[in-house]
């Protein structure tokens, strides 16, 4: 008997580091995506850019844009668009607390992390609120102030 928790070890193949540094993040939801055989082949070799996406929600369902998947270097022919929408797969309850959330003001959808969860390919978009330059100042303050704190303390330990 396989147990499911062992199956389900995710292998991450692309994160956006800067969307923690330009936006608040307010909630995270777990979301499939609708690929072509050569995207994820493409994907295993990892090749991915998350940088510049983003999610829409459209008629009831969630796209996401700007989704950098490299073409598969191995395709004879067929081989897709890198930059073409995807679709999400999320559940209706969902995407209507989506829906309503980013139809508030200075909420967006943002991809924070792409991996393989059990042999699929799972995407983490987040409810963001964007931050202003001000707070971006302010969390590099922090961040500094907790570097030096941590070198004080490995100097007296």
């Amino acid at each position: 008997m396989v147990d499911k928790k062992e199956n389900s070890s995710k292998k991450i193949i692309a994160v956006n580091r800067k969307a923690r540094f330009d936006y608040f993040i307010v909630d995270e939801y777990e979301a499939g995506l609708v690929l072509k055989g050569t995207e994820v082949k493409s994907l295993r070799i990892g090749k991915a850019n998350l940088k510049d996406a983003y999610a829409k929600v459209q008629n009831g369902e969630v796209f996401i844009y700007q989704l950098h998947i490299g073409p598969y270097p191995f395709a004879y022919y067929g081989n897709h668009d890198p930059l073409r929408v995807r679709k999400l797969l999320l559940h209706k309850r969902e995407i209507k607390r989506i829906s309503a959330k980013v139809n508030e003001k200075g909420h967006s959808l943002i991809p924070l992390k792409l991996y393989f969860k059990g042999g699929k390919v799972k995407v983490t978009i987040a409810l963001a609120k964007g931050k202003r330059k001000y707070d971006k100042r302010e969390a590099i303050k922090r961040r500094d102030e907790q570097r030096d704190l941590d070198r004080e303390r490995k100097r007296y330990t």
